[in-house]
C-alpha cells in the first residue's frame, strides 16, 4: 500500500492529484491521510473529489471516503487502465486543466487510445491556464514521446464555470524519453493570445495586446498576440497567455486571468514581466513547467535535466513523491539545475 501524508510539503490538492496520478499507474491501493490539512477550508474541495472520481474511472478502481471535506481517502487501482470516451463536469468553475492532469498519465499509459471531455473552468488564479497546457506543456511532452492534444471547445470562467475542454491521448509506444534542456539558448520568437469574452465593446483582448507588446519592447522583445473576442462563454471574462521559443527547444510560457477591478493593462503589464523574469534567468523551462515535468521525467527511461528559474514548494512536493513512491534519483543542483533518473516505465507488468 502507498501511503501519503498530505500534510507534508506544500500540504497541496497537487499531492493529493500526484498520488492518485501514481496509485493509477503502479496499480496500487492508496491511503491518503490529512488532506489539505493546513488550509483555511481543508479535505476535499468538489474539484479535487471530481479529479478523483475520474481517475477511478480511467483505471476501474474503487474509493472510500470519497466526499466533499474529507480528510482521508482510500484509492485502490484496477486491474487496468481502460482508455475510451469520457466526460466530466466538476460542476463549478472548478480547473479543467487539474482534472486532466491527474487523469494524464496513466492515460498515456492506457490499454487505447483516450478522449477526455471536460467541463468547467478554464482560467482562473492558482491554476494551469489552458492556454499554457495547449502550448507549453503538451509539446514539450511530446518530444518525450506523449501524443496529446487539446481543443478549447467553450471558456469559462470564475464564478460560473460552463467552459468545456477536449483532451485527446494516443497511449506512449514503449518508455517515455528523457527530457534533456540544458541551454536556454537564443530567443526565436514570443506569441501569445489575449482572449476576453462579451467585452468586445471594451476592447479588452485589443488593450491587452497592446500593453503587453509594450511592456516586451521596453525590455528588448518583440512579441505577436492575437486579440480574441468569444460571445460563447456563459460569463464575462479574459485571459491573457505568452509562450517563448527558443533555438534549443525551449518553450517558456506565462499567463494571467482576468478578474473584476483587475485592468487590462495590469494583467498585460504581469504576464510580460513574468515571462521576462523567467527568461532573464536562463532558465530552460517556466515557474509553472518545472513542477509539472518531474512525473514524466520520473517516468521515462534514462536521466531528465532541466533549468529552473527559481526553486518552489511546488516542485520540492512533486521531487519528494517521485523519489519516495516510484524510487526516481532526484536531485537539485546549485544552479537551479533538476536531474531525475526515471525509472523506465512501461506500463505495468
Amino acid at each position: 500500500m502507498i501511503q501519503v501524508d498530505g500534510a507534508q510539503r506544500s500540504g497541496s490538492g497537487t499531492i493529493v492529484r500526484y498520488a492518485v496520478a501514481l496509485a493509477c499507474l503502479l496499480g496500487r491501493e492508496l491511503s491518503l491521510t490529512n488532506i489539505r490539512a493546513r488550509r483555511d477550508k481543508p479535505g476535499l474541495r468538489p474539484q479535487h473529489l471530481k479529479a478523483i472520481e475520474a481517475a477511478r474511472e480511467l483505471c476501474q478502481g474503487t474509493l472510500k471516503g470519497g466526499k466533499v471535506g474529507s480528510g482521508e481517502i482510500t484509492f485502490r487501482a484496477g486491474d487496468e487502465i481502460s482508455g475510451g470516451n469520457y466526460e466530466w463536469d466538476i460542476g463549478t468553475a472548478g480547473s479543467t486543466t487539474m482534472l486532466a492532469m491527474t487523469v494524464l498519465p496513466a492515460a498515456c499509459f492506457a490499454t487505447k487510445a483516450s478522449r477526455f471531455r471536460i467541463s468547467g473552468g478554464l482560467f482562473q488564479d492558482f491554476a494551469p491556464s489552458v492556454y499554457h497546457m495547449q502550448h507549453v506543456l503538451f509539446p514539450v511532452l511530446t518530444k518525450m514521446g506523449i501524443g496529446v492534444e487539446l481543443e478549447i471547445i467553450r471558456p469559462g470562467y470564475v464564478p460560473k464555470g460552463g467552459g468545456v475542454i477536449e483532451v485527446k491521448v494516443s497511449p506512449v509506444e514503449g518508455r517515455l524519453q528523457p527530457l534533456r534542456l540544458r541551454q536556454q539558448g537564443k530567443l526565436v520568437k514570443i506569441e501569445g493570445i489575449a482572449l476576453s469574452s462579451h467585452l468586445r465593446e471594451r476592447k479588452v483582448s485589443q488593450r491587452m495586446a497592446q500593453k503587453c507588446r509594450e511592456t516586451l519592447m521596453a525590455r528588448g522583445y518583440d512579441a505577436r498576440i492575437e486579440a480574441i473576442y468569444d460571445d460563447t462563454a456563459l460569463q464575462a471574462g479574459a485571459a491573457l497567455a505568452l509562450y517563448a521559443q527558443t533555438d534549443t527547444g525551449c518553450i517558456i510560457g506565462a499567463d494571467m486571468a482576468g478578474q473584476p477591478r483587475r485592468s487590462s493593462e495590469e494583467i498585460a503589464r504581469y504576464v510580460a514581466r513574468t515571462l521576462v523574469e523567467d527568461l532573464s534567468t536562463g532558465a530552460t523551462v517556466d515557474r509553472y513547467l518545472a513542477d509539472q515535468l518531474i512525473l514524466y521525467a520520473a517516468l521515462a527511461e534514462g536521466l531528465s535535466e532541466y533549468r529552473i528559474p527559481r526553486m518552489t514548494e511546488h516542485i520540492e512536493t512533486n521531487l519528494w513523491l517521485v523519489e519516495s513512491i516510484l524510487g526516481a534519483r532526484v536531485e537539485v543542483g546549485e544552479d537551479l539545475t533538476v536531474r531525475i533518473g526515471g525509472i523506465g516505465y512501461g506500463g505495468r507488468d
